[in-house]
């Protein structure tokens, strides 16, 4: 099951479009759906997260916990609309794009792709536009 949840006013107009493409991208890397939370907040409350249970004292866009087991999918994807919004002006891409790529990669990160290396790094930005390109298909 795929939830959204709010800590800040931005909210999903279509919740129901953005679950299934979600859906699509895990059945794509051959896994399943099992709990998996969406949190979307700002800037001040994934700090705390970060602060709290990392040990980094930084702003970010996304914060992955993994409660995946086998290939069932689950876990809690705490995403910064703040940070998602600056990273678009920054990388001159609309809102939506961007929201889609730090989406995908959360998903990603449940799936076993990481994003320390180097290499993995380039892997992740290969996966996050194929996975950005079945929403496009979705609509």
């Amino acid at each position: 099951m795929i939830e959204f949840h709010y800590e800040t006013d931005y909210q999903i107009v279509d919740e129901n479009l953005y679950k299934k493409w979600v859906a699509t991208i895990v059945a794509s890397e051959s896994r399943e759906t099992g709990q998996v939370n969406y949190v979307f907040c700002d800037d001040n409350y994934l700090l705390e997260i970060n602060k709290k249970y990392l040990e980094h004292d930084t702003y970010t866009d996304i914060i992955t916990f993994d409660y995946s087991i086998g290939k069932s999918i689950a876990g809690d994807v705490f995403v910064s609309i703040d940070r998602v919004r600056e990273n678009a002006v920054m990388y001159k891409v609309d809102f939506e794009e961007e929201l889609l790529r730090v989406m995908a990669h959360g998903i990603l990160h449940l799936c076993g792709y990481g994003d320390k290396e180097e290499d993995e790094v380039l892997t992740m930005r290969i996966k996050e536009n194929e996975k950005i390109k079945l929403f496009h298909v979705e609509q």
